[in-house]
């Protein structure tokens, strides 16, 4: 027997389907949406609908953003010339938030992995081979300290040692098998200024 009506249930459902949401935080999600206003839940429906339609991958880097280009390679004050590799969006946000980092970056989508079928031609390599045709000076390599994130480093530094562009790797400063979108901005800060040549 369920315990809510169909509606009830159905909300909770598609809450939990969420990362990160277990049932009991659907629950309270969805008893709280149910007893907001119904002009703020028109809002966050509207601003959920609106940031799927709009929400794209910027030209150049391919994070997330609503232009053509993000607020980081849109900038002027931003050094163009070094690139930081990462995974994905919320990896880029995570140094980000160092506040140190003025270089631009370029978002891989995933990492090689051979166990999931995931290989070079499946993340976006060969846009950033594209990238290095400009004034490129250097290639940090951010990828996550993973068997994934380490092969994929691997390979990056294999692709373009030749080009004579200079590439590091982030230090060992993050824990093996840690996602970098956990870790402190301090433990982060370091990694990056401890890169090595690969």
């Amino acid at each position: 027997m369920d315990l809510y009506s169909g509606h009830i249930n159905r909300l909770i459902d598609e809450l939990a389907a969420l990362p990160g949401i277990g049932a009991k935080s659907a629950q309270r999600l969805a008893f709280h949406m149910i007893n907001m206003p119904r002009e703020k839940v028109e809002r966050l429906a509207k601003t959920m609908v609106d940031a799927r339609e709009n929400v794209r991958y910027c030209n150049e880097c391919y994070t997330l953003t609503d232009q053509e280009l993000c607020p980081v390679c849109s900038s002027s004050k931003r050094d163009h010339s070094i690139i930081m590799v990462v995974e994905n969006t919320r990896d880029l946000a995570a140094y980000e938030k160092t506040g140190k980092y003025t270089g631009v970056y370029h978002v891989l989508h995933g990492a090689i992995s051979p166990m999931l079928g995931i290989g070079p031609n499946d993340i976006r390599l060969k846009e950033l081979m594209t990238r290095l045709e400009g004034e490129v000076t250097e290639v940090i390599v951010a990828t996550n300290s993973s068997l994934e994130g380490e092969t994929t480093a691997m390979y990056i530094g294999k692709l373009i040692k030749p080009t004579g562009i200079r590439v590091t790797r982030i230090a060992s400063g993050v824990p093996v098998g840690g996602d970098l979108e956990y870790i402190d901005e301090v433990t982060l800060l370091r990694a990056l200024e401890g890169r090595t040549e690969l």
